[in-house]
């Protein structure tokens, strides 16, 4: 986009969300303090100072989802967390169980986990979820093998928001002692987790998509009966020989700061940003014929996955001249030119994939600024529209 000389609408919290200054501030404040300095695998009294400043962390991290602290093992973000899920249960599970559960429209970092699995032998049943985005839990229940060793599924699809019902797919697993993977770095902060009550091994999330900072994350790890796990990095040892590598202090002070803070304004702020998200729409009715892609409910909060017929979501956001910061899919398959993978699983042809805009909203959205965007995004279409030649637009639903 080019460079603009005004602060655009920020509607890409799926890909990122800016970082709340409380968390920066904390943050700045550890990197200050002379006391958090040391190494916190170090004994002497600045590595200890550090520990403790890490250990405050992992609780406040652990109280988001309902976990114990000493069963959260930090990362360097949901990618290495939904990698040493994937191939450390998988790796671990011995010869008698090579087959592992999973959907077509997890996140790529699942995607390639798996991918790797198969050129190491393992057999991966690929499920296709229905037209409104959903994996029926009867669907995995039906998928699952004498040597199945894991099934990893997102609770929230990053791109349509859509919610699995992790619940019953935990319980299935449950029943036969499999350890299921469960990637929340969409869900988290954004809807209430409970480890416990949803039957996950594993979770999986992460600091930046909450407020936090980039480059850290966490695996959540049932303590009682613990999964086998191996290791992805070597080292010294460290998060009980899960993760080595020195800590980093002040990322995971922010981590849990940020999760202290989503944890507060829940369910509220749940209420509010849904309530944003359809004012959204509604809004964008100037600009039909137009689809929601996914179901509507249930979801989490923020994500609206908007179809404009005869509008390449490209062409829209250039349109948009930077006004409105958006999405036309993962920002993890942004540098592939090509649709998004996740729509077409849903049926969509290539064209109406390219036709769709991700919309993703945070703690800092106002009415507004919905209000502003939707005006926006509703003029740029109709002015695309305007220009295209008779009958294009009923060539792409």
């Amino acid at each position: 986009m080019p460079v603009t000389d005004f602060e655009p609408i920020y509607l890409d919290h799926a890909a990122t969300a800016p970082v709340d200054p409380r968390v920066a501030l904390l943050m700045y404040a550890c990197l200050q303090d002379s006391t958090l300095q040391g190494n916190p695998a170090s004994v002497h009294a600045p590595g200890r100072a550090a520990a403790a400043r890490v250990e405050l962390a992992r609780a406040q991290v652990a109280r988001l989802v309902g976990a114990l602290p000493e069963s959260i093992v930090f990362t360097s973000g949901a990618t290495e967390s939904v990698n040493l899920a994937i191939l450390g249960a998988a790796r671990a599970g011995g010869a008698k169980f090579r087959h592992i559960v999973t959907a077509r429209t997890e996140h790529r970092s699942a995607l390639g986990a798996c991918r790797q699995l198969e050129r190491e032998g393992f057999t991966v049943s690929w499920l296709a979820p229905g037209a409104d985005g959903r994996v029926d839990p009867a669907q995995v229940a039906d998928s699952l093998r004498p040597d199945t060793a894991l099934v990893s599924l997102m609770h929230a699809n990053n791109e349509t928001g859509v919610l699995n019902d992790i619940d019953a797919i935990g319980r299935s697993c449950r029943e036969r002692g499999l350890v299921f993977h469960v990637d929340a770095a969409q869900s988290a902060g954004k809807l209430p987790i409970d480890v416990d009550g949803c039957g996950a091994t594993l979770l999986s999330f992460c600091a930046h998509k909450l407020g936090g900072p980039k480059g850290v994350g966490a695996l959540y790890v049932r303590r009682q009966p613990r999964p086998a796990l191996q290791p992805l990095i070597f080292g010294g040892g460290q998060e009980g020989g899960l993760r080595a590598g020195s800590l980093p202090t002040h990322q995971l002070a922010g981590f849990g700061a940020a999760c202290e803070l989503a944890l507060a304004s829940l369910p509220a702020e749940a209420v509010r940003i849904r309530a944003l998200r359809e004012r959204l729409w509604a809004g964008l009715q100037g600009a039909a014929p137009l689809w929601r892609n996914g179901a509507a409910e249930p979801s989490v909060p923020g994500i609206l996955n908007v179809r404009f017929p005869g509008i390449e979501g490209e062409s829209l956001l250039l349109a948009l001249d930077g006004r409105v910061a958006a999405s036309s899919g993962s920002a993890c398959n942004s540098a592939a030119a090509e649709p998004s993978y996740v729509l077409r699983a849903l049926g969509l042809s290539d064209l109406a994939a390219q036709a769709s805009l991700r919309l993703s909203l945070g703690r800092g959205t106002t009415e507004d600024e919905i209000d502003r965007a939707a005006e926006l995004i509703a003029n740029s279409v109709r002015r695309l529209r305007a220009a295209l030649p008779l009958g294009a637009i009923e060539t792409i639903a």
